[in-house]
């Protein structure tokens, strides 16, 4: 069994129609301008779930700002999730600073998603301010027991799309102020892991944070992995392809190749999505 962790699938019309939404939303126009910049469709993501031994994906919108965006995205996750309830389990999206953040994640958890992700700061930056005004949708999730997901990335080395301003300080306060949470900090975390090697407190604190492999081929040498788990633990690692930005095969031979041992290949790619999830196995 294999969950992929983070996917991210667009409606079909926001795909054939994606420069309609560049003048109201500059993050979406950052990160998908470039027509080769990949969208998929829930059709294109089961065929590759189908051909590498995907057995569940957890899918993601796109952190809109505007509302009428958001919920479309929202509900066609809603809809996706029905369709292929034994493959795609879905978190809702929306951009952080909506001041109806908290209504979309009371509405969409209700209808039955899953949790909340990925939220991610691309038209922004990620400032203290924004700490405190996640705090009813981070209430919600810990009423629920529904995972929240956080983009982040590595705050040195080179650019590209997607990478924004981050501050691991400020990161690790938000997980600090929510230390009831289950927090998935994506891309590693932005590197944030490494300090869970400090002898005081920063291990205590990422009790309830785990980290995702989205993106690693891109950007770390592939022992990563090994070098993750023996730092943060490999409970605490989730497969996520990113996909279509990768297709999860380039991972899964990169952990096969790195890993000393097949069952932590099986905790990362199953068991420790499996019960943050609480799937029944």
């Amino acid at each position: 069994m294999i969950i992929d962790f983070h996917v991210h699938i667009f409606p079909d019309s926001f795909i054939r129609e994606r420069e309609a939404f560049f003048a109201e939303e500059p993050g979406f126009k950052w990160l998908y301008d470039d027509p080769k910049a990949n969208m998929s469709n829930r059709e294109e993501l089961i065929r590759v779930m189908d051909e590498e031994g995907v057995d569940k994906a957890v899918v993601f919108g796109f952190p809109w700002r505007t509302e009428d965006y958001f919920r479309r995205h929202n509900d066609y996750i809603l809809e996706s999730v029905h369709r292929h309830p034994e493959r795609l389990i879905g978190f809702c999206c929306f951009s952080p600073t909506s001041p109806k953040a908290s209504k979309e994640t009371e509405r969409c958890l209700e209808s039955g998603l899953s949790g909340v992700g990925e939220i991610g700061f691309y038209d922004v930056s990620f400032e203290w301010e924004h700490i405190g005004a996640l705090g009813a949708v981070m209430g919600l999730c810990r009423e629920k027991e529904a995972p929240f997901v956080l983009h982040a990335n590595e705050p040195v080395g080179h650019g590209y799309k997607g990478k924004t301003r981050m501050d691991l300080g400020l990161l690790y306060q938000f997980i600090r102020t929510y230390p009831s949470n289950r927090i998935v900090l994506a891309h590693w975390g932005g590197g944030l892991l490494f300090f869970a090697l400090l002898k005081k407190e920063v291990r205590e604190a990422l009790a309830r944070t785990w980290f995702d492999t989205a993106a690693s081929p891109f950007l770390y040498r592939r022992d990563i992995y090994r070098v993750a788990g023996d730092i943060a633990g490999f409970d605490k690692i989730l497969f996520g392809s990113d996909y279509p930005l990768l297709r999860p095969a380039r991972y899964l031979d990169e952990m096969k190749e790195t890993l000393p041992s097949p069952e932590f290949l099986k905790m990362i790619t199953f068991e420790n999505a499996s019960r943050l999830l609480r799937l029944a196995h």
